[in-house]
């Protein structure tokens, strides 16, 4: 039985490494690099012409669903791939090296930030320069807060991927992680105007903040203090993630 080399330093060699094998590993899988960049797009395409008779409904919400939709994809694409490595046996092979869990997941997310960086970029030019999306601010900030969103999803996927025994087991835990999320993030109804209770359950979730930034975007032409703050928490919440997907990160699957 192999022993586990100590723990090191998280090194930037072996982190990209790292990145690299999974996106070789993505470039033969054309289906998942469909799902992560293309779906997006789709059900904003959707969307658009959806509310074809009412544009300005796609106006108001078009901007949040710009961050929601990454975040999701991400998430499931994320979960299901890191997922895949443990019941093969490669994560374990893997820790069995001079490699620590922190480069693993570090590795992972440069991987996934590199496509959630691809997918943020068609997604927003899509929704800004063809279908017509109507934003007083700067389309580089709903880019900024896109990506943001798209790496908390791979976060959150990275995350809930060592408590699950089976790729079923990462899909049901969309209902957990995301659901809750998208009913309380304010894009059905503002948050202020939910139960108490819900409206505080809404102020630890970090969806509530990627919508209300994309919302600052939306209504105000220059950079707020309030989306500085909403974009601080978003990324600090990723990372947060991160760390604990390092420290929950198993070798293999019981």
């Amino acid at each position: 039985m192999s022993t586990p080399a100590p723990a090191r330093a998280l090194g930037v060699s072996r982190t990209t490494a790292t990145a690299a094998r999974v996106l070789r590993q993505l470039r033969h899988d054309p289906r998942t690099i469909a799902l992560m960049l293309l779906v997006p797009c789709l059900m904003l395409f959707l969307l658009r012409y959806v509310y074809d008779g009412s544009a300005h409904i796609f106006d108001n919400i078009g901007a949040s669903l710009l961050g929601v939709f990454p975040l999701i994809t991400m998430f499931l694409v994320t979960s299901i791939a890191t997922l895949r490595e443990r019941t093969s046996g490669t994560l374990e092979r893997l820790l069995a090296m001079p490699l620590g869990k922190g480069d693993l997941i570090a590795g992972y997310a440069l991987a996934f930030g590199t496509l959630a960086i691809i997918q943020s970029a068609l997604a927003t030019g899509l929704a800004v320069w063809f279908l017509g999306l109507d934003v007083i601010g700067s389309p580089w900030l709903l880019l900024l807060v896109a990506l943001l969103d798209a790496l908390l999803g791979t976060a959150l996927g990275l995350f809930v991927s060592a408590f699950a025994a089976s790729e079923f087991q990462a899909v049901q835990f969309m209902p957990a992680v995301i659901f809750p999320q998208l009913l309380l993030c304010g894009l059905f109804t503002p948050r202020d105007s939910m139960h108490p209770v819900l409206e505080t359950l809404s102020d630890v979730l970090p969806m509530s903040y990627a919508v209300d930034a994309m919302n600052e975007v939306v209504r105000h032409p220059d950079m707020t203090t309030a989306f500085v703050l909403d974009a601080l928490v978003v990324a600090g919440c990723a990372l947060l993630v991160l760390i604990l997907g390092a420290a929950t990160l198993k070798r293999r699957t019981a």
